[in-house]
């Protein structure tokens, strides 16, 4: 069974068989005309001919299915929501979050602050729109064994993963030479999480401390010079006589 449905403010579609049941949907769908299948197990919601939803069928009036994914744009603006928003809570619940994202977001809060820490997980999370769940944590584990916790580096590493075979490790790969990696380092992060080893690492510096002494002597030249230059004579009472 199809049904048409509008998309309300905060982003939920409902379908009344058999009884009203909200279910949410992305937010940049809200105020738009969607289609809702109502099938045996599941309800998808497509926007035009693309499902943007699929949730498990809900028989319960007071029933919802929430995920995380559907508000990331809304809580990026709203960083400080996040933390103790309904979504994140049903994401922990279902698993949908798990140690290394905790992890991650923990992390780039001690590192960059809560609210910019928090939109660097909001970018992170973002990417599994694109990539595979498998790829995304290995990028985000990667990410924090360098100290490295910006989205930039967990996409790179995502996608290094993935061209490494990734999650589809059993598909058939060519022959190709093994070349040593370098993983990105965020240099200023590694300083900030621990700045006195950086600084115990740091080579002995030999060098000897600056002098001054050479200046000492060209003051002392100067002044030696202004002692010997010769008087001049004024020439006013000259050119006064000359004139009587």
């Amino acid at each position: 069974m199809t049904l048409v449905s509008r998309a309300y403010r905060s982003g939920m579609v409902k379908y009344s068989v058999p009884v009203p049941v909200p279910v949410p949907v992305p937010v940049r769908f809200t105020g738009r005309k969607v289609r809702v299948s109502l099938r045996a197990n599941e309800v998808v919601v497509f926007g035009g001919r693309t499902p943007i939803a699929v949730h498990p069928r809900i028989a319960a009036r007071a029933g919802t299915s929430v995920q995380l994914d559907h508000y990331l744009e809304v809580l990026k603006i709203k960083p400080g929501a996040f933390p103790g928003s309904n979504a994140l809570a049903a994401a922990r619940a279902s698993g949908a979050f798990p140690s290394v994202h905790e992890a991650f977001w923990a992390t780039a809060r001690r590192d960059n602050g809560d609210a910019a820490g928090t939109r660097e997980l909001i970018d992170v999370l973002l990417l599994h729109r694109s990539m595979t769940e498998a790829d995304v944590i290995a990028g985000m584990t990667a990410a924090l064994q360098v100290g490295a916790v910006s989205a930039d580096v967990v996409a790179l590493e995502a996608r290094r993963h993935a061209s490494r075979g990734g999650a589809h490790s059993g598909r058939h790969r060519p022959a190709h030479t093994v070349v040593s990696e370098h993983r990105v380092v965020s240099l200023t992060q590694r300083r900030l999480a621990d700045p006195a080893a950086v600084i115990a690492g740091l080579p002995t510096d030999t060098r000897p401390l600056p002098s001054v002494g050479a200046y000492d002597e060209l003051l002392a030249r100067r002044a030696h010079s202004e002692c010997t230059l010769p008087a001049t004579t004024p020439t006013t009472t000259s050119e006064e006589s000359h004139v009587s």
